[in-house]
């Protein structure tokens, strides 16, 4: 008997380096938003210091219960401040490095959990 895994329908992170990510194979060099229901859009902000609350604001129209939030090649705590409007709505983010997001994502993305990344690429080892 032949044994598979169960194919998830949705977006999954498949290989990464550095300074890039390959989402289902195809090879992406900037930072990325990514959702369990197919989304797939640029990040507009590169650098990890260079975040602002508007970054965060254009997340609440997602249908996500949770963001997880890949700060780069290390762990960084997002100030409160910058995600204060998604806190106001319930949903709940997640900070760890851009690694550790791409593998949480992928897991609960194939849970068809209600889920999100911002990944950056910035120094992604």
């Amino acid at each position: 008997m032949k044994l598979q895994p169960d194919r998830a329908h949705t977006l999954s992170v498949t290989a990464h380096g550095p300074g890039w990510l390959a989402i289902n194979g195809e090879r992406f060099e900037h930072s990325l938003l990514i959702t369990s229901d197919g989304q797939n859009i640029k990040w507009p902000c590169e650098h990890f210091s260079a975040l602002a609350p508007a970054h965060f604001e254009m997340l609440l129209g997602l249908s996500a219960e949770i963001i997880l939030f890949g700060s780069g090649s290390k762990h960084q705590f997002l100030h409160p401040s910058l995600y204060q409007s998604l806190i106001a709505k319930g949903v709940g983010i997640e900070c760890m490095d851009t690694v550790a997001a791409c593998r949480t994502f992928n897991i609960l993305a194939a849970e068809q959990r209600q889920v999100a990344a911002v990944l950056l690429t910035t120094d992604l080892l």
